[in-house]
């Protein structure tokens, strides 16, 4: 293991069962395998980095999270091609996740960055950008 690479990443959410319905087919679908589960979270795994989700406490709900606010603003994901963007894209339609910026999608980013964004429920912002 190289040091510096991410080791691992845990996301407090509001709603577990719903955080586990959203992420668990997304981060499936980029390889990455179910790693851990307990009452109050849910891991999931690629390699050496893996991704926690664990159910805030009642009293840290309010206020709920927003990526203006100081702290995480979103994660991004490496797809493997534009096509592979493509294909997660409509898969997420029909999900009915909405998009962010799908007036300018693909290109959103940038007129070279080729990419899909998103929200989870508790509207942390995803990316899915091709190489």
């Amino acid at each position: 293991m190289a040091p510096g690479l991410l080791h691992h990443i845990e996301l407090n959410v509001s709603d577990l069962g719903k955080t586990t319905e959203f992420w668990g087919w997304f981060l499936e679908e980029l390889g990455y395998r179910p790693f851990q589960e307990w009452e109050k979270g849910r891991s999931w795994k690629l390699e050496d980095t893996y991704i926690v989700f664990v159910q805030a406490e009642d009293r840290f709900l309010d206020p709920p999270y927003h990526r203006s606010r100081v702290g995480l603003n979103h994660l991004a994901f490496q797809a493997e091609s534009q096509s592979h963007v493509d294909e997660l894209t409509a898969k997420l339609r029909e999900r009915g996740i909405p998009l962010l910026y799908s007036d300018r999608y693909p290109f959103a980013g940038g007129k070279t960055h080729y990419a899909v964004f998103f929200e989870d429920p508790d509207r942390i912002k995803v990316e899915l950008v091709a190489p």
